[in-house]
């Protein structure tokens, strides 16, 4: 009874914070989908000609995105807004449950309680909840390479690729995970996700000729579609380097640090290609780092990340706790507006910081991560 009222306590609380959150966002991503998808499917408009009223932003996504996301053309708005809950709820439970399922079993945990609390720590970390409140579909894609990854590409399963090739397909910065499987050699698998993302981009191509030619050759290169690189949401190394006075040579120390980042980050997946779980939670830190834009609702990547420090132990799990109370605490937003606060350059970079630690300090490899990595096998 205690535990039930505990688990209670806990979700009422969580949908708390989520509700709160989403007085601030109120969809509004979702509402950019709805719009551009109604313009393009029933006006018959150029979806990338398509703005937000009022705002600069509109779709940003590749085609194919648009293809998926058609059926939002014929349902009302409300509908489309309950399945995007619904989407974010059930991908972050099956994260959950893969990446936290070893663990909990390991430790002897009731099973339920414990998932039940993990479910509503996860909801409630900022990147989830943001995830939830805008409508975005960053959840949806992660349990998409993270499943491929753990089942597939762990396994060696002839299909391993696949929802990498997809997530590819409808959003490119999970691209970073072909990369993996390069730096890997896991061949196979590498071919499978290419050969499956360029067939979902051909079969996006070959349906909407006008909107593939000007996505490619226009809406991709434009910086200012997907907003400011200096807002402080943009917690990518590209958006500290924005925020920091150096706009003659940003871009060049821009380029310098991701040739950096991905250097470290090849390093150490390479030492350890059989710890594809430890792969999955560098290549997550990596791709936040090295994106343009990396929002704070795209943060959801670091999850297999502190996952891992946390059930490692020691003070991979002492960072673990400090990235998840300070990223859920909104702190970083101190610094949002003029007059700001001291320590403008920790303040503002909190998750930054926290991804180079990650990965930096995230165990992969060792035989305590190799412990762990073996527990997948008992998730399926």
């Amino acid at each position: 009874m205690k535990r039930i009222a505990t688990v209670v306590g806990l979700a009422l609380l969580t949908a708390g914070i989520v509700a709160l959150a989403g007085t601030r966002n109120e969809f509004f991503d979702s509402k950019v989908y709805f719009g551009a998808v109604q313009y393009w499917f029933r006006d018959g408009g150029m979806v990338y000609d398509w703005m937000r009223p009022g705002t600069p932003y509109g779709f940003t996504y590749p085609p194919f995105a648009g293809l998926v996301m058609m059926p939002m053309a014929y349902l009302p708005f409300p509908v489309v807004v309950v399945l995007a809950c619904l989407g974010t709820v059930i991908s972050t439970a099956l994260l959950v449950w893969w990446l936290a399922g070893p663990m909990i079993r390991r430790k002897g945990w009731t099973p339920w309680f414990a998932f039940a609390v993990a479910l509503c720590l996860a909801v409630s970390f900022e990147p989830v909840r943001e995830t939830f409140t805008f409508g975005q579909v960053n959840t949806l894609l992660l349990a998409l390479v993270a499943g491929d990854m753990l089942f597939g590409v762990a396994r060696n399963r002839r299909w391993a690729g696949v929802g990498i090739g997809l997530a590819v397909a409808i959003k490119l910065t999970p691209g970073v995970f072909i990369l993996y499987l390069l730096v890997t050699r896991r061949w196979r698998a590498a071919a499978t996700a290419i050969g499956t993302a360029a067939a979902a981009t051909l079969l996006a191509g070959a349906l909407f000729v006008d909107q593939s030619r000007e996505f490619w050759t226009s809406a991709l290169w434009d910086t200012n579609r997907v907003g400011l690189l200096y807002y402080l949401s943009n917690q990518s190394e590209r958006g500290f380097l924005a925020r920091l006075p150096i706009e003659t040579v940003e871009s060049k120390v821009w380029l310098a640090c991701v040739l950096a980042t991905l250097g470290f980050w090849a390093w150490r997946v390479a030492k350890a290609p059989e710890d594809v779980a430890g792969g999955l939670a560098l290549t997550g830190v990596l791709g936040c780092l090295i994106s343009p834009v990396t929002w704070i609702h795209h943060c959801v990547w670091l999850i297999p990340a502190l996952v891992r420090c946390f059930e490692n132990g020691g003070r991979p799990r002492y960072l673990s706790v400090a990235a998840y109370v300070l990223m859920t605490s909104r702190l970083t937003w101190l610094w949002e507006k003029r007059p700001r606060p001291p320590l403008e350059l920790l303040g503002a970079n909190i998750y930054v910081w926290f991804s180079l630690a990650l990965l930096i300090w995230t165990p992969v490899g060792t035989r305590r991560s190799s412990d762990v990595h073996e527990t997948d096998k008992i998730i399926a």
